[in-house]
């Protein structure tokens, strides 16, 4: 059993932290005290609790450049391109703003004889589980509504990012969030999963791999707690004819390639009208040779190591099997002589790649990216389609009726027309097949963290 979480970083293989796991009944102890502290906490007005988590993003914007630093030493992101605050601000306060819309009772009757309204209640107790990749963008779509309708969070960081956790929760302390009402755990697998099965939570919020969200189901299973699982992606662009190409080479490779390729939204394969096929190859060999691969420390560093050397060859495996099948790489490794053969990695961009290699298929989440040719909007969608994922789909052309006529036939959470790889609290973040399941930020994401409680109130008879 693990006794000891310890976060390694890509930059040169030290130990940037490391944490004691909680034993099983440490971890039922204050699991329990967080069940009691959240009555007192729903029982609060909602302006209060909304004001209070704020006050905690505050605290923690005021840590920015610390953090910054820190999350470069622990996964790797280049100092230059700041920390994840600005979106952060942006979710909690889009959930704050609609927060008393959202929960507001859905009044049926209200007359002299009765009063009939459908209720929201907090779930209780709600357990996140949060990834390494944007951990503090992916905890806070969760933890501010979680909070903010009356639920106590208990969160679990991923091991990669063992600080963020910590500081999390270090901002909504001082801000006056009771501590028992959010609590940071530090756990190994087997007690999670048996605190799961325990019924411990009364619902769970992961991010993370398909593999993961299964586990997190098994365990679940029969307890009849509420789950949000996000899981993997293979996300598509489609640059149509009437595209801005530079627009469209500039996004769509920025989103496959910013943070090392490690974005749950970013895109991983690109589907290229033919006219415009060569063009945007060429534009797009150009951005990837224009990066700079190196420290993340560096302000000059555009793209920095892969979280995990693991990872990085998973992304190597899944490129030299499709060039042996066939595959174009277009990228010379030696343009980026800081690619150590570990978690550095230098980008790539395949061309001659067909849906057969699993560079196309499976998740990559890393900086590689496959582009093809199609002949119409028809193969375009069949192709966006052949994946076991669903959460977000690029568009690119300047017809709106279009984009949403392709849109309507997508399997997928979230289409975009002309931009990609953004999260917008008003909009419902969500997927569908391999992806997952659940609803986090807009009016949705309250639902999904409160439950309906009718009242049918005969008045007279």
């Amino acid at each position: 059993m693990t006794t000891t979480l310890r976060c390694i970083s890509p930059i040169d293989g030290s130990t940037v932290a490391e944490r004691p796991v909680l034993s099983l009944e440490a971890a039922r102890a204050t699991l329990a005290a967080a069940r009691a502290a959240q009555k007192d906490w729903a029982a609060r007005p909602l302006a209060e609790r909304v004001a209070l988590v704020l006050a905690g993003v505050e605290r923690l914007a005021a840590m920015g450049d610390e953090m910054v630093t820190e999350l470069a030493w622990m996964m790797g992101r280049p100092v230059r391109y700041g920390g994840e605050i600005g979106g952060v601000r942006e979710r909690a306060r889009y959930m704050a703003d609609i927060a008393e819309g959202a929960l507001a009772p859905m009044v049926i009757e209200a007359s002299d004889r009765f009063e009939r309204r459908i209720a929201r209640e907090p779930h209780g107790l709600v357990f996140v589980v949060a990834p390494w990749n944007y951990p503090y963008l992916t905890a806070i779509n969760t933890v501010a509504p979680a909070l903010i309708a009356g639920n106590a969070v208990a969160l679990k960081h991923a091991t990669q990012t063992l600080l963020a956790g910590e500081r999390l929760a270090r901002a909504f302390h001082a801000a006056g969030v009771p501590e028992a009402v959010f609590v940071n755990l530090f756990l190994d697998h087997a007690t999670t999963e048996t605190l799961i099965g325990e019924r411990a939570f009364d619902f769970i919020n992961f991010t993370g791999s398909v593999g993961g969200g299964r586990t997190i189901e098994r365990a679940a299973a029969g307890t009849f707690t509420a789950l949000g699982l996000e899981l993997g992606g293979k996300d598509p662009g489609y640059v149509m004819e009437d595209a801005d190409l530079d627009a469209a080479v500039e996004t769509l490779m920025d989103g496959a390639l910013f943070n090392a390729g490690q974005c749950c939204c970013g895109i991983e394969r690109i589907y290229v009208i033919e006219p415009l096929f060569d063009a945007f190859v060429e534009k797009a060999t150009a951005f990837a040779n224009a990066l700079k691969l190196g420290n993340p420390l560096d302000r000059e560093t555009t793209l920095g190591p892969m979280a995990n050397r693991r990872f990085a060859d998973i992304v190597r495996a899944q490129t030299a099997e499709a060039v042996a099948a066939g595959a174009r790489a277009l990228i010379d490794p030696a343009h980026f002589p800081a690619d150590d053969g570990g978690a550095y990695l230098a980008p790539q961009v395949l061309v001659n790649v067909d849906h057969s290699m699993r560079v196309m298929r499976e998740e990559s989440f890393g900086p590689v990216v496959g582009i093809m040719a199609v002949r119409d909007d028809a193969q375009a969608v069949r192709l966006m389609n052949d994946s076991a994922y669903g959460l977000t789909a690029s568009l690119w052309t300047a017809d709106a009726d279009r984009a949403a006529a392709l849109g309507a036939q997508i399997e997928t959470g979230t289409v975009f027309m002309n931009r990609c790889d953004y999260l917008d609290p008003a909009l419902c973040w969500t997927g569908c097949k391999d992806t997952g399941r659940g609803a986090a930020l807009s009016a949705l994401g309250f639902q999904s963290l409160t439950r309906p409680k009718s009242y049918h109130l005969r008045k007279k008879s």
